[in-house]
């Protein structure tokens, strides 16, 4: 009996099916991820870091983009929906997805916290525009910011329950008590 092998799917055919599926997908060397759905926790701590960034950012270079802006990594052939991103290139002015972003951030959830601490942040590590990496645990108050030194190595800060971190990219100080407004953390979510 011989077995079909189904084709790989393109970059081009992943985008424009992205276009009109009611479901968003992530795309890494021709295979296809669904997406989960985010929960309340999840969705007021990304609302509340883009809206601090946003009111930061305006005026300036920067744009600011969330959770259905996709990111391209060449180097990975992929295509990620990070929760928030931060892009301060004029010239990254692809209309559906951004290749530069200087500072991403992303929500941890059980369900996607592996993907991003690994594979997600040592492919977003490959990005030269990137200079920041924000986790942001959603079941208790911790931020974990990673920054790209001078030399290229990446340090890590860690605030929990009180402070805040400095996001060299966007020339800006985030308190914790900014990012979990109005967020009931006994609440969070299992899933998202």
């Amino acid at each position: 009996m011989q077995h079909a092998f189904k084709p790989r799917l393109t970059a081009e055919d992943y985008l424009s099916g992205e276009l009109t599926s009611d479901i968003r997908h992530e795309y890494v060397d021709a295979e296809v991820y669904v997406m989960a759905g985010a929960g309340e926790a999840h969705n007021l701590i990304a609302l509340n870091v883009a809206s601090f960034l946003r009111s930061h950012a305006r005026g300036g270079p920067c744009r600011v983009f969330i959770s259905d802006m996709k990111l391209h990594v060449a180097t990975w052939k992929a295509f990620y929906y990070p929760d928030v991103m931060v892009v301060c290139d004029p010239d990254d002015a692809q209309t559906y997805y951004k290749q530069s972003p200087s500072l991403v951030v992303e929500v941890l959830s059980p369900s996607t916290e592996s993907i991003d601490r690994r594979e997600k942040m040592l492919a977003y590590r490959t990005l030269p525009s990137l200079r920041e990496y924000l986790l942001i645990a959603q079941d208790k108050r911790q931020l974990e910011l990673y920054r790209r030194a001078d030399d290229g190595d990446w340090l890590v800060a860690v605030r929990a329950e009180t402070g805040a971190v400095q996001l060299d990219s966007v020339n800006a100080s985030l308190a914790l008590d900014e990012v979990y407004e109005d967020v009931n953390l006994g609440t969070a979510e299992v899933h998202g």
